[in-house]
């Protein structure tokens, strides 16, 4: 204990770094399994960056204090409002309806008609089904629009690049985890402390008075645009990934602060997007959200992944275009 005490006064003395990893939605996490994938996912990064001279100094810790930060339990634990074994709410309905309906627009633009006639014709059966399950919403309760709504998901895991996606193995699967989303911006006064445990467990052991680089995935970079706008601390970077930020009224119009505004304490801030992602808002993150007092906006790059399924976290981290700014904003 003594020591670890020492340890943790010397930080704080010689000002060492911190990283902070946000997961996106998903299932329960084991925090010390997820943050070596992510260090050695970043450490594959660093190779295609040509900096395979910092790969000991991250994954070994001495570049920085690394937190992984696990906030899954509140999502999936027992009785929990992100409990997939639950039913969906009143208020989950329209949020998926609407979410679908933007992931939908997304894959009509990736799978044009004209170059993939076979896929364009999934994502019109599955946007028939929403319109349906939308039109049949005042009739219906949120049990039996649910389950219209999996339909809408089964037959989006038909696509090539979702199915792909292990973890998503079922419809039902896919629509739980994307209601983490809304559950987490439902702003509700019975509702609204699932966001701020959310972001009190992000910032948790965090020490602002040392430097503070952030690389946040998916719904992690929701949960850290409204915390880094409640911590006190510096942040030289703040790096995003497959971010629904620019999702226009579903997630955008929701965030708080409003209008959406880049945190004043982010001294910079990069946004990488792929384009088979099919949860990002394209590049539109740059231009929709305003920039923070000192003049800082979100710098858009595009990143183009291997394979099928594209919306993780770890695949982004192996670009070196995303491990060489974060390795260069915790060196010295």
């Amino acid at each position: 204990m003594f020591v670890a005490e020492e340890t943790r006064k010397s930080d704080m003395a010689t000002g060492k770094p911190q990283l902070l990893l946000v997961h996106g939605i998903g299932g329960l996490r084991d925090t010390a399994t997820d943050r070596r994938r992510w260090l050695e996912s970043l450490a594959s990064g660093a190779r295609d960056a040509e900096m395979a001279d910092a790969i000991s100094a991250l994954t070994q810790g001495w570049l920085a204090d690394i937190t992984f930060a696990n906030y899954s339990d509140l999502f999936n634990r027992k009785g929990a409002q992100g409990d997939a074994a639950g039913e969906l709410d009143d208020h989950d309905v329209p949020f998926l309806t609407e979410l679908l309906g933007s992931m939908l627009d997304e894959l009509a633009e990736q799978f044009p008609s004209e170059s993939n006639p076979q896929n364009a014709r999934v994502i019109r059966d599955a946007r028939f089904q929403l319109d349906a399950a939308a039109q049949g919403r005042q009739s219906q309760g949120p049990g039996e629009i649910g389950r219209r709504l999996v339909g809408v998901t089964t037959t989006m895991l038909r696509l090539p690049g979702v199915r792909q996606a292990a973890q998503w193995m079922n419809g039902w699967a896919l629509l739980f985890q994307l209601a983490q989303v809304g559950r987490y911006l439902d702003r509700r006064p019975t509702k609204a402390k699932l966001g701020s445990t959310v972001r009190a467990r992000v910032l948790d052991g965090l020490d602002p008075a040392r430097p503070l680089v952030v690389v946040s995935h998916s719904l992690g970079t929701v949960v850290a645009y409204e915390a880094l706008h409640e911590y006190e601390g510096t942040v030289p970077l703040w790096v995003t990934l497959g971010s629904p930020l620019a999702l226009g009224t579903v997630v955008l119009d929701r965030l708080v602060p409003a209008p959406a505004t880049c945190p004043d304490n982010v001294a910079s801030w990069l946004n990488f997007w792929d384009r088979d992602d099919i949860v990002v808002g394209r590049p539109h993150l740059a231009d929709w959200i305003r920039p923070s007092r000192n003049g800082v906006k979100a710098v858009t790059e595009r990143v183009d992944s291997p394979g099928f399924w594209t919306h993780t976290a770890t695949k982004y981290l192996r670009h070196g275009a995303v491990a060489r700014p974060v390795i260069e904003a915790l060196r010295p």
